[in-house]
């Protein structure tokens, strides 16, 4: 089993399919092919596996992350991108990820939020709790 993301005219995802194995033929096509004539749509295969870049079972990431309806398919990268978050926040190529402007904070006592008016990030009013040992 394999997935294939749709892509409207820009190269955005609107739907992500299973489908056969990458290595299957359908009626001797190859399914990107076969899925992108079926649909009227060009076709990507996407994997599962693949987020920010890394393979979650430690094999190879295949195009950057597991494509979701909203995410832009970068041709030429062959990477699917999310959507950007914020406007201050910039691309990053290895990771496949947005980063903000600076890296939040790490005190672990609180969650933190990105204010893109403010262009910082800011402590929540709700600590984290963490399960208490037995």
């Amino acid at each position: 089993m394999a997935h294939y993301a749709l892509l409207d005219e820009n190269n955005i995802v609107v739907q992500v399919i299973t489908g056969v194995d990458e290595n299957e033929l359908i009626e001797d096509i190859n399914p990107e092919t076969w899925y992108g004539k079926f649909h009227n749509m060009k076709c990507v295969r996407t994997s599962y596996w693949t987020r920010g870049n890394q393979h979650e079972l430690g094999g190879t990431p295949f195009r950057g992350n597991y494509a979701g309806i909203g995410y832009t398919y970068d041709k030429d990268a062959d990477i699917f991108i999310p959507p950007k978050p914020f406007p201050s926040w910039k691309l990053n190529y290895q990771t496949c990820r947005w980063d903000a402007p600076t890296q939040p904070p790490t005190d672990g006592d609180f969650f933190y939020f990105w204010s893109e008016h403010n262009q910082q990030w800011v402590e929540s009013k709700y600590p984290r709790i963490y399960p208490q040992p037995e």
